[in-house]
C-alpha cells in the first residue's frame, strides 16, 4: 500500500489530529543522526503512526531535498492506516507495508531496493495500542485479553493465558517480564482458569495483584501486574524473536556510510541490540582461547553510542512512557 494510494475514509483523522495523538520518542536525538542528502532512502521498521518519517522527511525538505524515500513497515494495520493519512502530504515517497521488522529484506525486494541509508527500529508499543482497552494491552482499562499487534494472528493473550503449562507461564513471566514472583502469578492464575477461563485484562490484573503479598503491593512503585502484562505482550508476539531476526540481517541491508537506529523499552531489547552492535563491530569472534581466528568474521558497522541515548528531564515529564527508553545507533563501515 502506497501513502499516496488506498487512503482510509472511515477512520476520521486528518493529519493534524493525527499528530496531536502521538509524540515521537527521542525525536530530536534521532533527528541528529539523520545527515539530508540526495537519493537517500530510510526504512522506518515499526512506523507505527508515522512521527519519526514525518520529521525525517521534514528535516530533508527544510535542507532542500525532496528525493527521499522511505519504506514504512508495521504488524498494526490500524496504525498504518492513520500513517497513511499522516504522511499523505509526501506522495509516493512513502510506502507502506503491513508485515512484521522481521521480514524487511523481503520487502525491500519488493520495492528493487538494494539497501537503506537509514533505518530506524522504535520497539514495544505505541500510545494508541495501550490506550484503547479493546486491544487488551493494558490493565487501566477492562478490556479483552488480546494484546496482539497484528490483528490476523490467531493466538492471543487469552489463549496463552489459558491454555500454557504452569511452567511455561512461569518461564515467560520470569524472563521477559524478569519478575521475582513469576511462579507464584503463574500458580495463581492456573488455580483461577480451572475454575473460570480468564478473558478480561481486569481479571488477569486482579490475579497478579492477589498473588503479591501485602507488604510487596504496598511497597510497589507500579502496578503489580506491570511485568507480567509486558511478558505476556511479547510474548504473544514473539517480540524478541522478530527482534533477533530484523538485528541478524540489518548491517547486510544497509549501504556503505548508512546508519541504523533502535530505541528498546526493555532490557532485553536493549541488550540484544548492544550485543549485536558489539559482534558486527568486531572482527572476529572465535573464543577468547582460540589462538588463530576461524570464524573469519569481519566487522561491518561503527557503534556510534558508547552508551545508550536517554530522554532528557523534559521530554520525560512531558511524556512519562519515554523514561525508559534507550537509543543506540551505528554505522555501515564503507569497508567490510
Amino acid at each position: 500500500m502506497d501513502a499516496a494510494e488506498h487512503m482510509p475514509e472511515a477512520s476520521g483523522f486528518a493529519p493534524t489530529r493525527i499528530a496531536g495523538l502521538h509524540t515521537p520518542v527521542l525525536l530530536a536525538e534521532v533527528l541528529e543522526f539523520f545527515e539530508p542528502r540526495p537519493g537517500l532512502r530510510c526504512l522506518d521498521a515499526t512506523l507505527g503512526l508515522g512521527g519519526h518519517t514525518e520529521h525525517l522527511l521534514r528535516k530533508a525538505e527544510a535542507a532542500g531535498i525532496r528525493d527521499t524515500e522511505v519504506l514504512g513497515m508495521d504488524r498494526d494495520a490500524s496504525a498504518l492506516e492513520l500513517a497513511v493519512l499522516r504522511l499523505a502530504p509526501f506522495g509516493p515517497r512513502v510506502r507502506v507495508r503491513n508485515r512484521p521488522f522481521s521480514e524487511c529484506d523481503l520487502a525491500m525486494q519488493e520495492l528493487g531496493w538494494e539497501g537503506a541509508d537509514f533505518v530506524l527500529a522504535d520497539l514495544g508499543t505505541s500510545s494508541p495500542q495501550l490506550d484503547r482497552a479493546a486491544r487488551g494491552f493494558s490493565f487501566s482499562a477492562d478490556g479483552p485479553l488480546d494484546m496482539r499487534m497484528d490483528q490476523r494472528q490467531e493466538k492471543n493473550a487469552a489463549d496463552l493465558v489459558n491454555a500454557a503449562p504452569a511452567q511455561k507461564l512461569r518461564d515467560i513471566i520470569r524472563t521477559l517480564g524478569e519478575e521475582p514472583l513469576a511462579g507464584r502469578i503463574a500458580s495463581a492464575i492456573v488455580r483461577q482458569r480451572d475454575a473460570k477461563r480468564i478473558e478480561s485484562t481486569r481479571e488477569l490484573a486482579r490475579i497478579v495483584e492477589t498473588a503479591y503479598p501485602a507488604q510487596r503491593r504496598a511497597a510497589a512503585r507500579n502496578h503489580p501486574a506491570t511485568r507480567t502484562f509486558q511478558a505476556l505482550r511479547m510474548a504473544v508476539n514473539d517480540e524478541m524473536g522478530e527482534l533477533e531476526s530484523f538485528l541478524r540481517k540489518i548491517a547486510g541491508l544497509l549501504r556503505p556510510g548508512g546508519r541504523v537506529l533502535a530505541i528498546a523499552f526493555h532490557s532485553l531489547e536493549d541488550r540484544a541490540v548492544k550485543r549485536l552492535f558489539r559482534e558486527e563491530a568486531t572482527d572476529c569472534l572465535c573464543p577468547a582461547h582460540v589462538a588463530v581466528c576461524r570464524c573469519g568474521h569481519k566487522a561491518r558497522l561503527k557503534v556510534l553510542t558508547a552508551k545508550p541515548i536517554r530522554p532528557q528531564a523534559r521530554e520525560t515529564a512531558a511524556n512519562p512512557r519515554a523514561r525508559s527508553a534507550k537509543l543506540r545507533a551505528a554505522e555501515r563501515l564503507v569497508h567490510g
